[in-house]
């Protein structure tokens, strides 16, 4: 039974009151990860006493999904205490923080508890069923965190050392926004500026400014947010470290929300904003956007590397690519090559051409194109292969164009005349189309 294809999608981050651990996994809970592989985590991760309390609580108005990560003797971690004078915050020594995320042994005081440092947390994470995706980011997240924690207090990055509710929280938190993106089916992730907060933090020595030390480190690289309202600690070690890890940057240029409701809850609960991490699942909006022409003429390159040269373009994010024989000075025979480009890519593809041409110079013109709401469906060929087709929306309905490659392996394959295979498999997908629930799942052609 052939089926419609789910469109490109990805994740957007938007930290406009700040991110952590805690944070992140609710977001992604309310985005739709199952709760129950949340609560399976710690015992994968080799800690079954740790447990996860997920429920929903109001944040300024807004229902958010909150997550805890549970000690026994229902120890959790509290939040980060706050200094003097920090403007708005009532929730002092009450509400249980975010994200604790201060990885060293006299933070938050909780005095003389038990440590794990973090090679253990190394190791937990290199025996833990985990997909390459995930330990791969999570060790190097572990790794980030150490380092900066090392440089704040002169220690190398694995000696570091983290009392034992703020280690289970942060591996829990790690670990479990790393694979919750991939419970989501979501791997490419973005995000907007963060917010960081202001004001004091106490540490058992006494009290450091919004951001803390290892904070800062971490967000080097970030863009950071204006916190408008948004007091205290905004954004914890672990969540900038998260950031760090996951985040490509900022989103594309064009995009369409395709769920944009998704809140993680923060631990504290001040009145005057909503303490929540905003997560968005998105996918392209190409039908119109600005992209830019690059135009070129050739005289010198041998006609037969014309093909790679092509190839080389689309590889570097080129939307279409022409070519058609010229006639230039001195009568020499030549041909002009146009490069079509998104806008923020155009340097890349640019370079492509210098790189895999003979050309000196070319030309650039900033164009507006508006194209077709489309989808790819699959539909099954006779001989049993999947072969795609792009749908088209037309102000008169739907248009179908198989894929010329594989329609052309479907006819190598049974013998039959191309052309005839391209007809039956356009007609396959708009009956698919028609009939499939989704069918008139378009976007309008001016979203």
């Amino acid at each position: 039974m052939p089926l419609l294809s789910t469109p490109h999608r990805f994740a957007i981050i938007d930290p406009a009151a700040g991110i952590s651990g805690d944070m992140m996994l609710g977001a992604l809970i309310a985005a739709g990860a199952p709760r129950t592989w949340l609560q399976g985590l710690p015992a994968r991760l080799g800690c079954p006493e740790v447990t996860i309390a997920v429920g929903e609580e109001d944040r300024c108005g807004i229902r958010a999904t909150r997550v805890q990560v549970v000690l026994p003797g229902n120890r959790t971690e509290a939040p980060a205490d706050t200094g003097p004078g920090e403007p708005g915050d009532t929730q002092r020594h009450r509400h249980h923080h975010h994200d604790h995320g201060h990885a060293d042994a006299h933070s938050h005081g909780h005095g003389h508890e038990p440590h794990r440092h973090v090679r253990e947390l190394l190791r937990m994470i290199e025996r833990a069923p985990l997909s390459t995706w995930v330990r791969e980011r999570a060790l190097a997240a572990f790794t980030l965190l150490g380092e900066a924690e090392g440089k704040v207090h002169g220690v190398p990055a694995q000696d570091v050392a983290l009392h034992e509710v703020g280690a289970m929280d942060a591996l829990v938190d790690i670990v479990g926004a790393i694979e919750g993106f991939e419970q989501i089916g979501v791997t490419e992730i973005y995000s907007r500026p963060v917010a960081v907060g202001n004001g004091w933090v106490r540490a058992a020595h006494g009290v450091m400014p919004v951001p803390a030390p290892a904070t800062a480190i971490l967000l080097e690289g970030l863009e950071v947010a204006p916190n408008g309202p948004v007091s205290g600690e905004a954004t914890t070690p672990t969540g900038a470290t998260l950031l760090r890890i996951l985040s490509a940057g900022a989103p594309p240029e064009r995009w369409r929300a395709v769920s944009g409701g998704a809140w993680g809850a923060g631990g504290r609960n001040p009145a005057g904003y909503p303490n929540a991490l905003r997560l968005i699942v998105a996918e392209p909006a190409g039908e119109a956007g600005e992209v830019v022409a690059l135009t070129t003429d050739i005289d010198d390159l041998v006609p037969e590397y014309l093909e790679e040269l092509r190839d080389a373009l689309f590889r570097a994010g080129a939307l279409d690519v022409q070519s058609w024989p010229t006639h230039g000075k001195k009568g020499r025979v030549g041909f002009r090559l146009e490069a079509i480009a998104p806008a923020g890519i155009a340097s890349a593809v640019e370079d492509a051409i210098f790189l895999h041409s003979t050309t000196a110079g070319l030309r650039r013109a900033r164009l507006e194109r508006r194209t077709l709401p489309r989808r790819t469906v699959e539909v099954t060929a006779e001989d049993g292969s999947t072969v795609r087709v792009k749908l088209l929306m037309t102000p008169e309905g739907l248009r179908a164009k198989p894929e010329y490659d594989d329609i052309i392996e479907v006819a190598r394959r049974t013998g039959r005349p191309a052309h005839l295979v391209a007809r039956e498999l356009q007609d396959q997908a708009v009956r698919l189309a028609a009939e499939s629930p989704t069918a008139q799942d378009f976007p309008t052609q001016e979203s």
